[in-house]
């Protein structure tokens, strides 16, 4: 990853517009920043919240809150909780993700 382009910078999270995604169960809500080509979020996923799609876009991925499952295509399971990260290239593993419980997470991409 190159990151260039942009300045030191602060975000306040609590600050940033809430964008909210429908899954095929529950909702996702999405705090984004984007700097070059590179996208920052925090999400939220609801309690019962499953992904309405197979992901193949690459991620660095950390729990903070909660805990999710990220099912890969290919039927391996994964469970994240607070303090645990995955990382995934473009178009290596599809991925989606789902929790019970909810989940908080930070992702760049």
């Amino acid at each position: 990853m190159q990151l260039s382009g942009f300045p030191f910078g602060v975000t306040d999270w609590d600050t940033i517009e809430e964008t909210e995604h429908r899954g095929e169960h529950g909702v996702a809500r999405w705090k984004t920043r984007c700097f070059g080509a590179v996208r920052v979020r925090r999400v939220t996923y609801s309690a019962g919240y499953l992904a309405d799609h197979w992901c193949v876009k690459g991620h660095i991925l950390l729990c903070l809150e909660g805990e999710l499952h990220t099912e890969l295509q290919d039927g391996r399971t994964f469970v994240l909780k607070p303090g645990m990260s995955y990382q995934v290239a473009d178009n290596a593993e599809p991925h989606r993700s789902s929790t019970q419980t909810g989940a908080t997470l930070f992702i760049v991409d």
